[in-house]
Formats: C-alpha cells, structure tokens, sequence
C-alpha cells in the first residue's frame, strides 16, 4: 500500500518516546482505563518493544506533525503482537492507521515473524473492520493464549497474509 500523500512513516528514535506515550494514551483512556501492562508499556518503549527485538513506527502527516503510533512487540521465537496503535483525533480519515498497519505488517516479516496477531476489544469496531481488511481473522487460539493480558480484550485476531520477506533471517 502506497503511504497517502503527505505521510511519511518514521522509525523509532527516543526523542519519539513520548509521542508514542501521548498518541496512546489519549485513545486508551478516551475508551478504557490505562492498565498497568499498559502504563509499563507506554513509559518504557525502548525497554518493553524496541530492546527485546520488537519495533515501532510512528506516521507523520505534513503541517500535522507525529499523529501516529504502532508497535510489534515479540513474545516469542517468530511472534509478534501487533499492540499499542493509535491515531491521533486530529488527523483521523486521512488512512494513517491504514498505512500504519501495513508498515507494521512489513515489519513484521522483516523481523522473521512467523505468527502476528493482536489483542482489542469489541468496542473498537473501525480497528477491528480495518484489521479485517488487512488480512487478520478472528482466532479463538490466540484470545486463549493471550486475551488474558488485558482487561478490556475481548478479541483476538492473527494475520493470514504473507509475512515472509527476503531479508527476513538474514
């Protein structure tokens, strides 16, 4: 998928730390409450995502700034949790979590994912139709193995797509 005119994804830096912090607990607390999982999570990225081998990008749009955040963090040898994506309000509809998640998704497959999946609840139906589109399905496995992190999950999806790369291993 081709990024909307206009956004650029970015890498992880940790001057970007609390933007990461800010983007995701704006929409958390917006819907939830922050869990504990999530306050560890969100003040320590490079810790908990980036150190242990996961990743994070973030999206930029012109004149906007950094309005977007995702993170893959592992949980085991070729797994990943697509977790932690959000938008800023000020620039939902211009497909920044769309291109996000796609970025993520070839992240994904350039870190030698072999199982992707995430975590959300039923409260999050425009992620949930978004994540469908992209190729994630309802899995009964992965809420068995994981749903239990998170007060609020009620949903589990894994990726079906492709995740191999060619310089995935290398």
């Amino acid at each position: 998928m081709k990024s909307p005119p206009g956004l650029h994804i970015r890498e992880f830096s940790d001057d970007l730390a609390p933007a990461f912090h800010d983007i995701n607990a704006q929409w958390i607390e917006a819907m939830f409450t922050l869990e504990p999982t999530d306050r560890e999570v969100l003040q320590n990225p490079r810790a908990r995502i980036v150190d242990p081998g996961g990743d994070i990008l973030f999206a930029e749009v012109e004149n906007l700034g950094v309005v977007g955040a995702c993170a893959l963090q592992k949980t085991g040898p070729g797994q990943f949790e697509l977790t932690k994506m959000g938008v800023l309000d000020s620039a939902r509809g211009r497909k920044v979590g769309e291109a996000l998640l796609h970025a993520m998704i070839a992240r994904a497959g350039e870190l030698g994912a072999s199982n992707l999946y995430l975590l959300t609840s039923s409260k999050c139906v425009a992620a949930i139709h978004l994540y469908e589109k992209a190729g994630f399905e309802h899995d009964a496995r992965t809420m068995a193995d994981f749903g239990a992190r998170y007060a609020r999950c009620d949903v589990a999806m894994r990726y079906r797509g492709p995740l191999a790369s060619s310089s995935a291993g290398a």
